[in-house]
């Protein structure tokens, strides 16, 4: 089994996002910011969503005397995640930000201001017709960053919450995503799991879960070295 999810470089932001709420965008984030956590990282998760559904699993983990703890703030305000983000991240190695699903403020400043854009993607039909909107957004990001004389957004999808196997759905979505070059496929989808929605109600990675789910944390495990050891490549 997979314990560690990568070394990666210093300082780094990773938001999760996506214009569509229900793609299992919060569990992923959690999931990410507590493997790096686990791994050893200095690790601060930024929740960017109205919701403060990932606030307030880490304030249960606080209150359970889980280690190592995390540290996490909201900025669901589109001007406050602008004025603070790039400050908070640079106290830390990594930092995990967990935007709403849909356009607002909070994802346009987060695509402008991230290192890394991780976008879950759920292999059903509604799903990849709102990529159209999110790649429409990262052009649009990816142009301002170099007005602004920043490095491009590194951009990222991942299937989340698919069924099990290699089944038509599965195909079809990394078929799909393969007309839109603004997203690099990482091979590494994660599954609909019981044992993920059980680990974010308790605060815990579903490394830290008495009852483990060797599949699940293989899964999350393969995701997150996917993605930092990319991140490692290109720096």
């Amino acid at each position: 089994m997979l314990q560690s999810c990568g070394e990666g470089a210093g300082n780094v932001i990773v938001m999760v996002g996506h214009t569509k709420g229900g793609v299992g965008k919060t569990a992923i984030a959690l999931q990410l910011a507590l493997s790096r956590a686990l791994d050893g990282r200095d690790v601060l998760l930024i929740d960017a969503d109205r919701q403060g559904s990932a606030q307030e699993a880490i304030t249960m983990r606080a209150e359970a005397g889980r280690t190592p703890a995390l540290a996490c703030v909201h900025l669901e305000d589109g001007r406050a995640l602008r004025a603070q983000m790039a400050a908070l991240a640079a106290r830390h190695d990594d930092t995990v930000v967990d935007v709403g699903g849909r356009d607002s403020m909070a994802l346009r400043v987060a695509l402008t201001r991230a290192d890394v854009l991780l976008a879950p993607v759920v292999p059903r039909a509604v799903d990849v017709w709102a990529l159209r909107d999110l790649a429409e957004l990262i052009e649009q990001a990816q142009e301002t960053r170099e007005s602004e004389g920043l490095p491009p957004l590194r951009t990222y999808a991942a299937l989340s919450m698919a069924d099990p196997g290699s089944n038509q759905d599965n195909i079809d979505t990394v078929a799909a995503l393969a007309h839109y070059p603004q997203l690099t496929v990482l091979e590494a989808p994660v599954r609909r799991r019981k044992a993920i929605a059980n680990a974010m109600a308790q605060g815990l990675s579903v490394r830290e879960t008495q009852a483990g789910d060797p599949k699940a944390v293989a899964e999350i495990t393969a995701l997150c070295g996917q993605l930092f050891e990319r991140l490692e490549t290109v720096e």
